[in-house]
């Protein structure tokens, strides 16, 4: 089992391991460096941060750890799990057509994480609005 900033190299490749539970409690978000065209860029392989049904105050913890170490992370090219996370079929399709490369992409590296940090808040404040006599 890695740990936290343990890393993996895999043919020339180092993937760093930083562990963000959310979506399952073993959850790892992988970082790693990447070429292109002389410059070096920062990938980040993000992984789920949705809250999956109750929170817990232990999965609060947990998450509110991983959206701070998410947001630590240095990005110019954020990738996901799910294709949707980071626009992969619009990122491809325009890579097709030439030009700059979509996927280097520091504007939006923390858009989901937004958006799931936003999700998890909600979630939380519906839990206490229920649990309100």
């Amino acid at each position: 089992m890695l740990h936290d900033g343990e890393s993996v190299t895999l043919g020339g490749t180092t993937l760093v391991a930083h562990l963000t539970a959310g979506h399952t409690h073993g959850g790892t978000t992988w970082t790693m460096k990447a070429q292109e065209g002389g410059k070096t860029y920062d990938v980040v392989f993000y992984c789920s941060l949705r809250a999956g049904g109750a929170v817990t105050p232990e999965i609060a913890a947990e998450l509110d750890h991983s959206f701070a170490v998410v947001r630590a992370l240095p990005c110019d090219v954020p990738l996901g799990d799910h294709p949707a996370q980071y626009n992969m079929l619009d990122k491809y399709a325009r890579l097709k057509g030439g030009g700059a490369n979509p996927f280097i992409d520091k504007a939006n590296c923390l858009r989901e994480a937004d958006i799931q940090e936003a999700m998890y808040h909600a979630v939380v404040a519906e839990q206490q609005k229920a649990a309100r006599p």
